[in-house]
């Protein structure tokens, strides 16, 4: 399995429950900007699971080579690179923190997805497995950058899928809702809203295996989500959401 934002505590949380679920992979490929942090992970998942693993970098936001990936074959990937950056009141004119937020979120991650899509492409089969969020299903004055990058991730996920369908590759599209994670953290999160990571890891394998397209972690979050998509304009424009 490739692993890309390996260091995302629903990504180690997902692997592991791939483990204790009983798949195995002949590599683990755990990729990620903070590669020290990653091979911690590494070494518990040898120790716990006799799983081989190989840790390699990965950061978004500097020119990738991707000779380094050349020799990765695998046929199931999730990634869960994701910044949240600053919210509206206090980054909504800070260029720096909407470049990075579009560019870890959107722009420079979808030429890696590319990179992976076409191997998978090219033997294919596999799955892709993609965080989004559902902050990418209408924009919102509270993060309304971030569920931009997100909306354009979740439309790219909507046409690889597409394009990918007859050539027997998946691509799910996972919209999380509020996780209680370190992005998250000191957030005034509703906690009847918010999933742990080990829930929405066993919510995500559930939903990998029954080759859902769109997954969201929590089933309230579809509801949610729809109510808002459908609240006419002219009213949605004035609420403070």
């Amino acid at each position: 399995m490739i692993v890309i934002g390996a260091n995302s505590e629903v990504a180690q949380a997902f692997v592991e429950c791939c483990l204790k679920k009983g798949e195995k992979f002949k590599t683990l490929y755990l990729l990620s900007s903070n590669t020290a942090t990653s091979e911690k992970f590494a070494n518990h998942i040898n120790v716990k699971y006799l799983q081989h693993t190989e840790v390699l970098e990965l950061d978004v936001l500097k020119e990738i080579d991707y000779k380094n990936f050349d020799h990765i074959e695998s046929d199931l990937l999730f990634c869960a690179s994701g910044y949240l950056g600053l919210g509206t009141e206090e980054g909504l004119y800070d260029n720096k923190n909407t470049e990075r937020i579009l560019d870890i979120n959107f722009s420079k991650l979808v030429p890696v997805l590319n990179y992976f899509a076409k191997k998978m492409e090219s033997k294919r089969q596999g799955n892709m497995i993609v965080l989004s969020s559902v902050a990418g299903d209408r924009g919102r004055q509270r993060n309304f950058i971030y569920g931009s990058a997100k909306a354009g991730l979740t439309a790219y996920l909507s046409g690889l899928r597409n394009y990918l369908f007859d050539k027997k590759v998946h691509v799910m599209t996972v919209k999380p809702g509020f996780m209680a994670t370190k992005m998250t953290e000191g957030l005034p999160l509703n906690p009847a809203l918010t999933a742990t990571p080990d829930q929405a890891a066993l919510a995500i394998f559930k939903a990998y295996k029954s080759k859902k397209n769109t997954a969201y972690v929590l089933p309230i979050w579809s509801l949610i989500m729809m109510i808002i998509r459908n609240i006419p304009e002219f009213i949605f424009k004035k609420l403070k959401l």
